[in-house]
């Protein structure tokens, strides 16, 4: 089939390229980094393929086969129907140093950095500013797309127009023209990138609506499932975040993704209920490496005075050990090791284990804190001091890299319509 949009996106979410099939039906990747990758190819008027392949070296053929959607599929043979308008409107752009954070600061930095995590699993993303001979380049594509769009109203040129706007930091101009291909032509990449830019901009709401609708049109999608669920996270509905995500990683187990975006959630607050820490533990089962050693750890941790979990304690424990076994520079998990230690009084192992951290991390603040409270307990006022002073700069330094961050990505003003009422019968 020609002209059928395939994307390749690596499970760890930090590669991401774009093809177009020519006239025979074929598509081409070179030089692609070593991996395990999530295949999917997409076309109006046909459901969407998706397929994981891990790449080593060497050469790989893979073939997808695109369906045409049915009527009893809710779509039509012209391509699957959005919505005729969306519940919102962009207004316009406000620096986010202007608006109150929800929550508290490490709860605000979460919620902004699975927003950043979600943008990244598509073309949308928080990008750096561009040098001048660049911006001027960027500035050229944009004239030539624009020009063709004057005779061509083309989904993929107003997508590309998007990218580039963004790039160039125009972020009401991107949500725009992400808008309008989605409109025209509504794939899961074109609905997956509006749906990021809106999330990534903090509005949280609209992304909802966005990525609700497209896990509709395309029920198969992990990371449309993943907009969803980061949006209830930005909200604050974290129990519908967790389960939207639970969803997500039950459609592909062996895409660590979903795993990741649920340990984050729990080591920022979120309870550990039972669907959680079974996806956790299948993280360990599936992918036993030193991320999911950890999580599932912490899983366990949180849930010790659980009468369910046996030797919730002892099975951290040796969880955290494999973690640091496996990567000796995960400093994650040498700080839990270090909770779990001074908890227990073992101020010795504590104390190694927050150092060890702070060698494999030195910016991780709450460990220099935890470090501080081992010390003063121990005796040692002089270390304690120290430790304290290091984690005041830390902390000040991290909210002012915070706030450059936050000031950098603009915030949509927005407003919400009240849906259309029901027809009657």
């Amino acid at each position: 089939m020609a002209d059928v949009a395939v994307r390749l996106n690596n499970q760890d979410s930090t590669y991401s390229r774009l093809a177009q099939t020519d006239a025979r039906g074929q598509y081409q990747f070179a030089r692609v980094p070593k991996s395990a990758y999530n295949l999917i190819a997409s076309k109006q008027g046909y459901i969407e393929a998706q397929a994981s392949v891990g790449l080593d070296s060497g050469n790989k053929t893979l073939d997808l086969t695109l369906q045409a959607v049915s009527p009893a599929q809710g779509t039509s043979a012209s391509g699957p129907q959005f919505f005729d308008q969306p519940q919102f409107a962009i207004s316009g752009v406000t620096d986010t140093t202007n608006v109150a954070g929800h929550g508290s600061d490490t709860v605000v930095r979460a919620r902004e950095g699975l927003a950043k995590e979600t943008a990244a699993l598509g073309a949308t993303a928080a990008n750096p500013s561009v040098d001048a001979s660049r911006e001027q380049s960027l500035r050229e594509d944009a004239k030539r797309i624009r020009e063709s769009l004057a005779t061509n109203d083309s989904a993929d040129l107003h997508h590309r127009l998007g990218d580039i706007e963004e790039k160039l930091g125009d972020s009401l101009e991107a949500v725009r023209q992400y808008q309008r291909a989605a409109e025209l032509d509504p794939t899961e990449p074109h609905l997956f990138d509006w749906g990021a830019e809106l999330l990534l901009h903090h509005a949280p709401e609209p992304a909802s609506e966005v990525f609700s609708r497209g896990t509709k049109l395309f029920p198969r999608s992990v990371r449309m499932l993943l907009g969803v669920g980061a949006s209830f996270f930005a909200r604050g509905s974290i129990d519908d975040a967790i389960h939207s995500i639970c969803q997500a990683s039950d459609l592909n187990p062996g895409d660590p993704a979903p795993y990741l975006f649920l340990g984050k959630m729990e080591l920022n607050g979120a309870a550990v209920s039972d669907d959680l820490a079974q996806r956790l533990h299948r993280f360990l089962l599936v992918l036993p490496n030193a991320d999911s050693n950890f999580y599932y750890a912490v899983a366990l941790w949180k849930r010790r005075s659980d009468p369910r979990e046996k030797n919730a304690v002892q099975r951290a424990e040796s969880l955290l050990q494999n973690a640091v076994r496996i990567d000796p520079k995960h400093a994650p998990a040498r700080l839990q090791l270090g909770i779990l230690h001074s908890e227990q009084d073992s101020y010795a192992e504590a104390i190694s284990d927050f150092q060890k951290a702070i060698e494999a991390d030195p910016q991780l603040e709450e460990a220099h804190y935890r470090l501080a409270q081992v010390y003063r307990l121990t005796g040692k006022p002089e270390k304690a001091a120290e430790e304290l002073r290091v984690y005041d700069d830390l902390t000040k330094a991290s909210a002012a890299r915070h706030d450059r961050e936050s000031h950098e990505i603009k915030q949509f003003v927005y407003t919400l319509r009240d849906p259309a009422p029901p027809l009657p019968h």
